[in-house]
């Protein structure tokens, strides 16, 4: 028995956290799986990763068989390897999350997974996930509120038609607080980010809004080369002014 012996005893798996949204709040992508461990618990769209396969092709590969979703961006969040993390043994698992527009995507259950569905962030993290999820999901969760500060976020996510109204409650979504109106319009508006369409809202009971899109050049170069977009709520902007 060689010494190393022992340090070829782990496996490698990757779980996906998608988020989505549908104009009116942020959810996660979570299977039921039809398989032990965890049989019948809610998780993330995660499995094994095979012995030739590198982590990237591994994460397209899983999300696909899971769920049906094909051509998703993901990106490497984190690694997650406490010792006793998976009951079968040492599983050393790499997070990968997206996010997407749930309406541009059919998701559809297969492999190990009994069923697959948009789940409200708020809710997934108060349920009990399989294995170590929960953890997953907060930390991903966490990384995405932090990039909501740093680069600009709705690409992926909002009509290619949007009004600010729109806008903000994807940031409200994602910060889970409720933001100043005028301060948040004004923040955004003078980082010249957005492109006024010269156009208003069609067929609404309410007044029409504005609408806009993004200046695709200015979007791709702000995600590049970042920026700090700190934005108060009513309830700061309130205790400041006594």
């Amino acid at each position: 028995m060689s010494e190393f012996d022992a340090f070829f005893k782990s496996a490698f798996s990757v779980d996906c956290v998608v988020f989505g949204f549908d104009e009116s709040d942020l959810k996660v992508l979570l299977i039921k799986r039809a398989a032990a461990p965890y049989k019948e618990h809610w998780a993330l769209p995660g499995d094994l990763v095979y012995p030739d396969e590198n982590l990237d092709d591994s994460s397209a590969r899983v999300l696909e068989e899971l769920t049906g979703l094909e051509n998703v961006y993901l990106e490497q969040v984190n690694t997650f390897g406490a010792v006793d993390r998976h009951p079968a043994g040492r599983v050393i698992t790499i997070a990968y999350y997206s996010l997407i527009k749930t309406a541009a995507y059919n998701i559809n259950a297969s492999s190990f997974a009994e069923e697959v569905r948009w789940h409200s962030v708020a809710d997934a993290r108060e349920m009990n996930l399989a294995f170590d999820h929960n953890h997953i999901l907060q930390a991903c969760y966490t990384r995405l509120q932090r990039r909501v500060r740093i680069e600009p976020i709705g690409f992926e996510l909002l009509p290619r038609k949007f009004t600010l109204t729109e806008m903000q409650a994807l940031y409200e979504a994602i910060l889970e607080t409720q933001l100043d109106k005028r301060n948040f319009r004004k923040k955004i508006l003078s980082m010249n980010l957005l492109v006024d369409l010269k156009e208003t809202q069609a067929g609404v009971a309410h007044r029409p809004a504005k609408l806009y899109s993004f200046d695709e050049k200015k979007y791709l170069r702000l995600r590049k080369e970042g920026f700090y977009f700190e934005i108060t709520s009513p309830k700061v902007l309130a205790r400041a002014a006594r």
